[in-house]
């Protein structure tokens, strides 16, 4: 599982810009991922509004991920008809 903190996404430089806007005005997303698996979005700011998480803030969101990775088909599926969750599916015929 990979869940990597705002300051190492912002080090990977992958940007989160608007069309038009400059760097400050850009987004951070802090998502977890496992290869072949799933990835959960956990949190988004805006840059403008704050600089960074906290370091206890990137363990909760961590400790959720590890939740989410956890989980069971039932549980997803629950969650997702609960609206605790929504599922994206990707598929890369639609790319084209």
């Amino acid at each position: 599982m990979a869940v990597l903190s705002s300051r190492e996404w912002r080090d990977q430089d992958r940007g989160g810009r608007l069309p038009g806007q400059g760097r400050s005005a850009g987004f951070r997303m802090l998502t977890a991922y496992r290869a072949r698996t799933r990835s959960v979005f956990l949190f988004g700011f805006a840059k403008s509004e704050r600089e960074n998480i906290e370091d206890d803030e990137l363990a909760t969101l961590r400790d959720i991920a590890r939740g989410w990775f956890a989980a069971n088909a039932m549980a997803l599926a629950r969650a997702i008809t609960d609206g605790v969750v929504q599922e994206v599916e990707y598929d890369p015929e639609e790319e084209n």
